[in-house]
C-alpha cells in the first residue's frame, strides 16, 4: 500500500492500525446504530399482532407502550456500561434482541401457543430495550472518544438510527417481498442487530487521542461532514426509492435485490473516509505522554507544587453523597447521579421532553391505523414509516450539526433550538387532527423530522450540563420521559379515544376494534398539539436558565487534556477548575503527592 507521500505501507500492519482505531470504532457505531431502530417501524408489524392476536387499538397501545418502555429505560445498560467495558453491554443488548423479537414472531406466526397480553409486553420490552444497550454501548463510548465534537457525533449516530427503519425496509422487501403482513419484517429484527452487534464487539471501546491537539479538531471535523455527506446521499437514495416504489405498481423482485445491493454499498461507503483518516494519524509521529509534557514543566515550577503538596492539610470529605444532593456543582461540571436527577435543571428538561418526544412518538406509533383510518391503502402506511425513517435521520443530523453550528457562532443555547423544533412539532399535529386531503404525507415529513430532531438536542444538553463523567447513566435517564409521554399521550388518550369512536360506530370489544373517518383521531391530536406547545414553554424556560453558562468555552476542559497529551495507563489526569466565563485551567484546589493521592485546599 502507497501513502501519500509515496512511500509505502506495510499492509497488515496498517490493517490492524484501521480496525484497532477510532475512527473504525466509529463506523463501527454507525452500522450498530443503523440496525438499532427496529422499535420506529411498530406501525409496519403492528397490524400482523393486532390481526393475529385479535387486540383492540387500546390493547395494541398498551403494547406500544411497552416497547417504548424497553427501548427508552436504559438505566440498567447505564449501570452495567459505568462498571464493564462496552462490549459487555453490546453482547447483553444482542442476546436481548433476538430473544424478545423471536418470541413476538413465534406468537404471530402461531408456531407457539397464544400468549397472554402481559407476556406479549414482556417480549417487546425485552426485545426493544436491546436498543438502549446497543445505544449506551456504542454510542456513548463514541461520544467520549470525541468529546470535542459531541454534538455532531450524536447527531450522526441518531441519524443512522432514523434511517434504520427505511433501511429495514428495503431489505425487508427483497429479502421477503411485499405482499406480507410484517410478519417476517420481526423475524429480520430479531436477527440482523444481533448478528451486527457481535461481529463488531471487538472494536467498541474508549481510545486515547492519537492526533495533536492543535491539528485534531479541524481535521477531525473536516472528517465528520465527509460522514455527513455520506449519510445524506444514503438518505436521498432511500427516499427517491421509496418515491420510486410507491409509483411504480408492480415493482419487480429482482428490482428489489438491484436497490437492496445499492443499499448496501452506501451503508459500507464510510470505510473509505475511515481509511484516509487512519491513514493520516498511522504516519504522523507519536503523541507525547501527560508524563513526558510535564517533564518539560521548569524545575522551579516543580518544586513549588511539590512544596505546597508538602504544608497543605489534606481534607476529609465533609458531607456524604446524599447530604451533597442538592449541592451541585457549576453547569458543565461533572454531576453526581443523584445530583443530576434531582437538579431543576434535568426536572424542565424532563418535562419538556415528556410532552415533545410523547407527542410525536404517538403519531409515529399510530400511523398505521391514521392511515387506515383516512382512507390509505397499506402500501402508502409502508411508505409514511419510510418518510418518518428518512426525515427522522434528517431531524437528528441537522439538529446536531445546526445547534453545533449556532451554538458556537452565535452561542445560541441548545435549549432554544429545541423549542423551535417543538413549535414546528405542533404543525404535524394540527394537520392529523385536521384530517387535510394528502396532510398525512406532509404530517409525517414534519413529525419525522421533528422526533428525530429532539434526542441529538436531549443528549448533548445533558453531557454539556452534567458532565460527562456518569454519562451513560443520565444518558439513559433522560429517554425514560419518552415512555412516560407515551403512555399518557399514546395508551391513555389516542387509544381510549379511538376505541370509544370504532365502538360507536358499530365495533365490538374482543375483536378487532377498526374507526374509521377523521374523528378516530381529531381530538386526540389537538391534545397532543397543545401539550406540545407547553413542552416549548418548559423549553424556553431552559433556554433562559442556561443562558450564562452557554456563552462560556464548554469544552475549554478537553482542549486542556489534548494539549497535555494522552494519559498514561495507571494515571490520572490532573483536575480542571472552571472559571467565570466557563472556560478550564488546571486546578489549584488539588495537586498529586508523589504516591498519586490528592490534597485538596481550603478554597473551593
Amino acid at each position: 500500500m502507497v501513502s501519500g507521500d509515496g512511500g509505502r505501507v506495510p499492509s497488515t500492519q496498517f490493517a490492524k492500525h484501521v480496525v484497532g482505531g477510532r475512527w473504525f470504532m466509529f463506523f463501527a457505531s454507525i452500522l450498530i446504530m443503523a440496525a438499532a431502530g427496529g422499535t420506529y417501524i411498530f406501525a409496519i408489524y403492528s397490524k400482523a399482532i393486532k390481526s393475529s392476536l385479535g387486540y383492540d387499538q387500546q390493547t395494541l397501545n398498551t403494547l406500544s407502550f411497552f416497547k417504548d418502555v424497553g427501548a427508552n429505560v436504559g438505566i440498567l445498560p447505564g449501570l452495567i456500561n459505568e462498571v464493564t467495558p462496552p462490549w459487555v453491554v453490546l453482547a447483553c443488548g444482542a442476546a436481548m434482541n433476538l430473544v424478545g423479537y423471536l418470541m413476538i414472531y413465534l406468537s404471530i406466526t402461531g408456531r407457539t401457543a397464544r400468549p397472554p397480553v402481559w407476556l406479549m409486553c414482556l417480549y417487546i420490552a425485552v426485545g426493544a430495550n436491546s436498543q438502549s444497550f446497543a445505544n449506551t454501548g456504542a454510542l456513548v463510548t463514541a461520544v467520549k472518544n470525541f468529546p470535542e465534537d459531541r454534538g455532531v457525533v450524536l447527531g450522526l449516530l441518531k441519524g443512522f438510527v432514523g434511517l434504520s427503519g427505511a433501511i429495514f425496509t428495503q431489505l425487508y422487501r427483497a429479502i421477503y417481498g411485499t405482499d406480507n403482513d410484517g410478519a417476517d419484517l420481526v423475524l429480520l429484527m430479531a436477527w440482523l442487530p444481533a448478528a451486527i452487534s457481535l461481529v463488531f464487539i471487538p472494536t467498541i471501546r474508549i481510545m486515547p487521542r492519537d492526533t495533536p491537539a492543535a491539528a485534531s479538531s479541524t481535521r477531525e471535523r473536516k472528517a465528520f461532514f465527509y460522514f455527513l455527506y455520506a449519510s445524506i446521499v444514503l438518505a436521498v437514495y432511500l427516499l427517491v426509492m421509496n418515491v420510486v416504489e410507491l409509483e411504480v405498481l408492480k415493482f419487480p423482485r429482482t428490482a428489489y435485490y438491484v436497490t437492496a445491493t445499492v443499499l448496501l454499498l452506501l451503508i459500507f461507503f464510510p470505510i473509505v473516509i475511515v481509511v484516509q483518516q487512519e491513514l493520516r494519524t498511522y504516519l504522523q509521529p507519536p503523541l507525547p505522554t501527560q508524563s513526558q509534557s510535564q517533564s518539560l514543566v521548569p524545575t522551579t515550577t516543580t518544586t513549588a507544587v511539590v512544596h505546597e503538596a508538602e504544608t497543605a492539610t489534606v481534607m476529609p470529605p465533609a458531607t456524604t453523597c446524599f447530604q451533597d444532593v442538592f449541592r451541585p456543582p457549576a453547569r458543565g461540571e461533572d454531576y453526581t447521579i443523584l445530583q443530576a436527577l434531582f437538579s431543576v435543571d434535568m426536572l424542565v428538561l424532563f418535562v419538556a421532553t415528556i410532552c415533545g418526544v410523547g407527542g410525536t412518538l404517538t403519531a409515529i406509533d399510530n400511523l398505521g391505523q391514521i392511515g387506515q383510518s383516512l382512507g390509505y391503502p397499506q402500501r402508502s402506511v409502508t411508505t409514511f414509516v419510510s418518510l418518518v425513517s428518512i426525515w427522522n435521520y434528517a431531524g437528528r443530523v441537522v439538529a446536531g450539526f445546526a445547534s453545533e453550528y449556532v451554538l458556537a457562532r452565535y452561542k445560541v443555547p441548545r435549549p432554544l433550538v429545541l423549542t423551535a423544533v417543538l413549535l414546528l412539532a405542533c404543525v404535524g399535529h394540527l394537520l392529523i387532527a385536521v384530517g387535510v386531503n394528502n396532510g398525512l404525507y406532509a404530517a409525517s415529513v414534519i413529525l419525522g423530522f421533528c422526533f428525530g430532531a429532539q434526542w441529538p438536542l436531549l443528549f448533548a444538553i445533558i453531557s454539556e450540563v452534567f458532565g460527562l463523567k456518569y454519562y451513560s447513566t443520565l444518558y439513559n435517564f433522560g429517554a425514560v420521559a419518552s415512555p412516560v409521554g407515551s403512555y399518557i399521550l399514546n395508551v391513555r388518550i389516542a387509544g381510549r379515544r379511538y376505541d370509544e369512536e370504532a365502538l360507536r360506530q358499530g365495533g365490538r370489544r374482543g375483536k378487532d376494534l377498526t374507526c374509521i373517518g377523521v374523528r378516530c383521531f381529531r381530538e386526540s391530536f389537538y391534545i397532543i398539539a397543545g401539550v406540545t406547545l407547553l413542552g416549548a414553554l418548559v423549553s424556553l424556560l431552559l433556554a433562559w436558565r442556561t443562558r450564562n453558562f452557554y456563552r462560556g468555552d464548554l469544552y475549554g476542559k478537553f482542549k486542556a487534556d489534548l494539549a497535555m497529551g494522552p494519559v498514561p495507563a495507571g494515571e490520572e489526569p490532573p483536575e480542571q477548575a472552571t472559571t467565570k466565563d466557563g472556560s478550564t485551567s488546571p486546578s489549584d484546589n488539588a495537586v498529586a503527592t508523589n504516591n498519586g493521592s490528592k490534597i485538596g485546599s481550603a478554597d473551593h
